[in-house]
């Protein structure tokens, strides 16, 4: 009978240090429920992040677009109004 006495003693100090370890466990990594709501909160809003980086560069290749348009629009601009130019001083 006394080992068994020594046998349950030593599975309830066990017990109580694995429930201390849990409960230390638990303490460090916050309630599982919140864990969770938390990382699929940070999933959203990689997500839409990803998406608005996405649309951002679609418009940056958009206006970069438009402005090599403009900038070939000016520079023919110029080349017309230097050749005004040329031609009225050569008149």
């Amino acid at each position: 009978m006394d080992k068994l006495n020594s046998a349950a003693e030593s599975l309830d100090r066990a017990l109580s240090r694995l429930e201390g370890a849990l409960d230390t466990l638990f303490e460090r990594a916050g309630d599982p429920g919140v864990v969770k709501r938390e990382l699929a909160a940070m999933v959203a809003d990689r997500a839409r992040l990803a998406d608005e980086l996405d649309a951002s560069l679609a418009r940056e290749r958009q206006l970069q677009a438009l402005a090599d348009e403009a900038s070939e629009a000016l520079g023919s601009a110029i080349n017309e109004v230097r050749a005004a130019l040329n031609r009225e001083g050569s008149s």
